[in-house]
C-alpha cells in the first residue's frame, strides 16, 4: 500500500458489470484504488451498493466499491483518473459519447475487451497518448447477479500503452492488479498487437461453433470432430496473422490446443449472447479474419462460414429458438460440477424431464444418490442437444435405465419406462422427506398442487393447464411490461412492505394493471411484490389439505426464492424448497428408472405395456 499512498490512490471507473468488469473492479479495490462502478442495469447498481462484489469459484473475494452509478454522466462527474471499459463493443461508442461531458477532462481509457482493433473509438476520441489495451487470460459467469463464478485463469494479463507514451501508467495499473493476485505484465505495443491477435485466434476457434452446437468449451474440446475443426479454424487464422507480418512459434497451433483443453466448463461470451438472441462481437472476432484476409488475398473459408452464419442468426433473432422467460443471464446450459462425479462405478440411472422451455437431466447410482444433473434449453426442431447430453452420460457411466417425464416425453424414443411430472414429483419428494405432504409445482405453463402418501404415491393432485395465471410466464410477461429484471425480482420484492396485489389473473389484463402501477409511480419494490402476492394468493385459495408439510418445485421457484417467504405467510407454515427444486421432475424419474431396472432384473422378459404411463 506504501507505494500507492505515495503516488496518490489512483481513482478508476469501470463501465459494464458482467464478469469481466466485477472481476477487474473487484482486484483493484482490494489492491486500494477508489474504485467507480457504472452499469445500465439500475436493480444491479442497487444490489452492488447494499452488498457489493462477489466472487468465487477460482478467486473467493468480496468488495464494496465507493460509488455505483447506472449513468456514465454520473462515473464521469467523479472525475477518475482512468476508465475501464468492459462493455461489449457495439456499445463502446455510445458510452464514448456520453463520457463526453463538459468540465469531466480526459481521463486514460482502458479498452478491457476482446477482439481485434476494439480501440479504434476510443483512439478517435482519446487519441492514442491517452488509450491502453488489455488482453485478459481471466474468464467466469454469473453466479448470482452481483456475483460471478471464476471458471479460469492463466495467468498473466497484458496490458500496454497503444502508442508508448504512457508506459509508467500502464505498469501502475499492471502493479495494482498483480498486488491483489490477478497478475499482469506491461508490454510494448508491438507485443500487444502479437497477445491480441493470439487471444483472438483463441477466441474465434471455438466462441461460434459453441453458440451453433450449444456445447461448452470443455465438451468442444472432448469431441474429436469439433477439435479438428477448432484446429482447422486456428490454422487458418495463423495464415492471416502471417500475412499481416504477425508471427507465432513453430508450434502455437498445438500449444493453443493445449490451452483450450485447460478451459473451463463454460460458455463463450459470444456463444452465450448468440443463445440469448443477442447482438454479437463476430465483427472483431471471425470477421476481423475475414477482412485482413481479403486485404492479404488469403482464403478463409472456415472464419467466412462462422461470420456469416453468426449474422445470419442475429438477423433472424429470437424466431430461430423458443423463448426462455426463465433464463438467468449466462444460464442457458448447466452441468451441475458439484454433483458431478467422473467415478462411478456401477449400474446407473437417467431421468428426463422434457418441459415447454427447458430439459433436466437427473443421473443416479445404484443407491439413488445424484451423480449429475443437466439443464438444457427445449429445442422443439433440433433433437441433437438432448441426444449429445445422453450420449455424453453413456461415456461417462454405465446406463441400465432411462425414464422420460414432461410434456415431451411420450415423443422421447430413448426412453425405457415413461412417467408423468406429478408421479415423477411425489416419488423424488418421498426419496428426500419420507411422509405425507403436499407440493407446489409452478411451471412455465402450469401450476400443480400435488397430496402425496407414503412411499411417493399421488392421492390426489389439481392442475391449472386452462392459461398462464399465475405461472411462469405470467410472471415473466408482467413483469417484462413492469421493466423487472428477473434475476433481481426475489431481492426487490423482498424489500417491499407493501401488500397491494394485481386483481386480474388474465395476462393481458394484469399488464394493463401493471401500467396502472407504472403511471401512479409505485416502487418498483412494490411492483414487484404486487406480482408475487398475486401467484401466491391464486396458489393458497386452491383446496389443500391443512396440517401437511409443503415442498415447493420446478424452475420458477428455482430463479424466484421469494415465494418461500410469501407462501409461508399466506400458509401460517414454513415451506420448504428442496435444493435444486427445477430438478426434482428428473430426479423422480431416475429414481424410476432404477425401479424400473430392478423390476426388470426381477422378471426377465420383455418390457411390459404398462410401464408406460400415460396419465
Amino acid at each position: 500500500m506504501a507505494m500507492e499512498e505515495e503516488k496518490g490512490t489512483l481513482k478508476v471507473g469501470v463501465v459494464g458489470m458482467g464478469p469481466v468488469g466485477q472481476i477487474l473492479a473487484v482486484h483493484l479495490k482490494e489492491a486500494g484504488a477508489e474504485v467507480i462502478i457504472c452499469d445500465h442495469n439500475k436493480d444491479l447498481v442497487k444490489l452492488i451498493r447494499k452488498e457489493g462484489i462477489h466472487l468465487e469459484g477460482k478467486m473467493a473475494k468480496q468488495v464494496m466499491v465507493d460509488h455505483a452509478f447506472d449513468s456514465i454522466g454520473e462515473l464521469a462527474g467523479q472525475f477518475p483518473d482512468v476508465i475501464i471499459l468492459a462493455v461489449k463493443v457495439y456499445h463502446t461508442r455510445t458510452v464514448l459519447e456520453e463520457l463526453r461531458i463538459p468540465g469531466a477532462g480526459s481521463p486514460f481509457v482502458i479498452c478491457a475487451q476482446n477482439g481485434i482493433d476494439v480501440e479504434e473509438p476510443v483512439i478517435d476520441e482519446f487519441g492514442e497518448h491517452r488509450t491502453f489495451r488489455m488482453v485478459l487470460n481471466f474468464a467466469g459467469n454469473l453466479a448470482r447477479t452481483n456475483a460471478v463464478n471464476v471458471t479460469f485463469f492463466n495467468a498473466p494479463n497484458y496490458i500496454a500503452s497503444v502508442d508508448d507514451s504512457q508506459g509508467p501508467f500502464a505498469e501502475r495499473v499492471a502493479d495494482l492488479l498483480t498486488r491483489a493476485g490477478l497478475d499482469t505484465v506491461t508490454i510494448d505495443s508491438f507485443s500487444l498487437v502479437d497477445k491480441v491477435w493470439e487471444k483472438t485466434i483463441l477466441n474465434s476457434s471455438l466462441s461460434a461453433l459453441c453458440g451453433i452446437t450449444r456445447l461448452t468449451i470443455r465438451e468442444a474440446m472432448e469431441q474429436p470432430g469439433m477439435a479438428e475443426i477448432i484446429e482447422q479454424v486456428i490454422g487458418e487464422s495463423v495464415q492471416v496473422a502471417k500475412a499481416e507480418d504477425i508471427r507465432f512459434g513453430d508450434n502455437f497451433v498445438k500449444l493453443c490446443m493445449r490451452y483450450l483443453r485447460k478451459a473451463g466448463n463454460h460458455f463463450p461470451s459470444l456463444a452465450v449472447d448468440m443463445m440469448k438472441d443477442r447482438q454479437t462481437e463476430i465483427e472483431h472476432f471471425n470477421g476481423q479474419f475475414v477482412k485482413y484476409g481479403r486485404k492479404h488475398y488469403v482464403r478463409t473459408p472456415l472464419n467466412l462460414l462462422f461470420t456469416n452464419m453468426v449474422e445470419a442468426h442475429t438477423r433472424k433473432g429470437a424466431s430461430l429458438t423458443p423463448p426462455e422467460p426463465l433464463a438467468l443471464a449466462g444460464m442457458f446450459a448447466l452441468k451441475d460440477t458439484g454433483a458431478l462425479r467422473e467415478e462411478s462405478p456401477g449400474s446407473h440411472f437417467v431421468g428426463v424431464d422434457i418441459g415447454s422451455y427447458y430439459t433436466k437431466l437427473s443421473v443416479v447410482n445404484e443407491a439413488g444418490e445424484v451423480v449429475y444433473r443437466e439443464l438444457l434449453r427445449t429445442l422443439n426442431r433440433d433433437k441433437n442437444a438432448l441426444h449429445g447430453a445422453l450420449e455424453d452420460i453413456k461415456g461417462r457411466y454405465e446406463v441400465a435405465a432411462i425414464c422420460a417425464s414432461g410434456y415431451g416425453r411420450e415423443h422421447f424414443p430413448g426412453a425405457d419406462t415413461t412417467k408423468t411430472e406429478v408421479s415423477c414429483a411425489a416419488f423424488a419428494i418421498d426419496s428426500l422427506y419420507p411422509g405425507r405432504k403436499n407440493i407446489v409445482d409452478i411451471g412455465a405453463e402450469d401450476i400443480k398442487l400435488i397430496r402425496a402418501g407414503d412411499g411417493g404415491k399421488v392421492e390426489d393432485f389439481y392442475m391449472n393447464n386452462k392459461c398462464a395465471a399465475g405461472t411462469g410466464a405470467f410472471i415473466t410477461e408482467v413483469a417484462e411490461r413492469a421493466e423487472i429484471d428477473l434475476r433481481t425480482m426475489s431481492e426487490l420484492a423482498g424489500r417491499s412492505e407493501a401488500m397491494k396485489e394485481l386483481n386480474s389473473f388474465c395476462t393481458v389484463f394484469a399488464k394493463t394493471e401493471i401500467m396502472g402501477w407504472i403511471f401512479a409511480e409505485m416502487p418498483v419494490e412494490d411492483i414487484a411484490k404486487g406480482i408475487y402476492l398475486s401467484v401466491a394468493n391464486r396458489i393458497y385459495k386452491i383446496r389443500m389439505e391443512t396440517g401437511l408439510p409443503i415442498y415447493l418445485v420446478g424452475g420458477v421457484i428455482a430463479y424466484h426464492p421469494y415465494f418461500k417467504t410469501i407462501l409461508s405467510e399466506r400458509f401460517g407454515q414454513e415451506v420448504v424448497i428442496p435444493d435444486q427444486p427445477q430438478f426434482i421432475v428428473s430426479l423422480g424419474a431416475a429414481l424410476y428408472a432404477r425401479k424400473y431396472a430392478e423390476q426388470e432384473a426381477a422378471t426377465p422378459g420383455p418390457p411390459a405395456s404398462e410401464q408406460k404411463e400415460r396419465a
